[in-house]
């Protein structure tokens, strides 16, 4: 059973559990299909958050169960009281529960010299922040340890994404430089030189992870990213080709983005945040699928239908929620004129 089947990397996993032999229970709240899963996948609706009707969908037993969306205690403690019935688990974390050596990590970065600085490449065993209910890295750890915890009970492979992307993503990095194409900005501003780089992580990859650890069940923390982690400036030149658009000029900013919405894209660190995989490569025979130029182009259509006749803020409400106001061109045009 696949829980947050209808989002993105739930309808991956569901598609590629299903080719693979399973007999797939696809649970979601509006209960629907995607085109692209073999007839045989049984997509019922339901509220995971409901213990009742989470219950009902396991019914008598399932060999694997596929959560997608856990978040938190509840969430780790909803699976383990039905681990009777439940053979193992697949459960996506995230990296965002590193931190350095010296207590920095995602929830400090806005404070001075906050950001962390991760070694390169971060394997499973960098430290991760201490377990709690403060901020949405915190309650990973809760649910991870919880899980980890099981042991024998539950056995369950946590596995920590990257900046994820594909199609149906609701908060897509892309978004940025997809827009300004379509608007015919002509210079871009980035932060940090253009070589800041965040892991990207397609849900084919971590799809595939979840195919080999339903298939190996274990306890176990595992990254799940792309084989490459291109930098910034990388990118908006990869989204440029597939867009067949001349390439832009990159105006680059030694340092911090120059104004707070002027330079600073969604992958903008002035640190590296790279992950190793060798773990899962040892443990699960994972070989990545695909790299992230690979797929971008379906990445670009979702998120050009997505805003065909649209403001971005009504087509993203999360993107707007998580990183203020990308667009603001006029702040732009008024440093890059100073």
């Amino acid at each position: 059973m696949v829980i947050g089947a209808a989002g993105q990397i739930g309808r991956a996993a569901v598609g590629v559990l299903a080719r693979d032999g399973w007999e797939v229970t696809a649970l979601s709240r509006g209960g629907g299909r995607d085109d692209g899963w073999p007839e045989e996948v049984r997509a019922v609706p339901g509220d995971r958050e409901d213990d009742a009707v989470l219950a009902e969908a396991v019914g008598d037993g399932c060999d694997v169960v596929v959560d997608v969306v856990a978040y938190g205690g509840g969430h780790a403690r909803q699976l383990v009281s039905l681990a009777d019935r439940i053979g193992s688990a697949v459960v996506i974390s995230s990296v965002s529960v590193y931190e350095d050596d010296k207590g920095r990590n995602f929830d400090t970065q806005e404070e001075p010299d906050g950001f962390p600085e991760y070694p390169v490449p971060i394997t499973e065993r960098q430290r991760t922040v201490r377990a709690g209910d403060t901020s949405y890295s915190t309650r990973k750890v809760v649910l991870e340890r919880e899980l980890l915890a099981a042991g024998e009970q539950l056995p369950t492979t946590l596995l920590r994404a990257g900046a994820i992307h594909g199609p149906y993503c609701r908060t897509p990095r892309e978004l940025y430089f997809v827009k300004r194409n379509l608007d015919g900005r002509a210079r871009r501003v980035l932060a940090y030189g253009g070589e800041s780089r965040f892991h990207p992580a397609s849900v084919h990859n971590i799809a595939e992870l979840i195919r080999l650890a339903a298939a190996r069940p274990g306890s176990r923390v595992l990254n799940a990213v792309d084989p490459d982690a291109p930098t910034v400036a990388e990118i908006a030149r990869a989204i440029d080709d597939v867009m067949g658009v001349e390439q832009r000029e990159d105006v680059l900013v030694d340092g911090p983005p120059p104004a707070p919405t002027v330079g600073d894209t969604p992958w903008s660190v002035p640190a590296p945040v790279v992950c190793d995989m060798a773990a899962a490569e040892r443990e699960l025979g994972y070989r990545p699928v695909v790299r992230y130029a690979d797929r971008l182009a379906e990445s670009v259509a979702s998120i050009e239908e997505q805003l065909s006749g649209r403001d971005w803020r009504e087509a993203y409400p999360r993107m707007l929620q998580a990183y203020g106001d990308l667009f603001d061109y006029a702040a732009e045009d008024a440093w890059l004129t100073a």
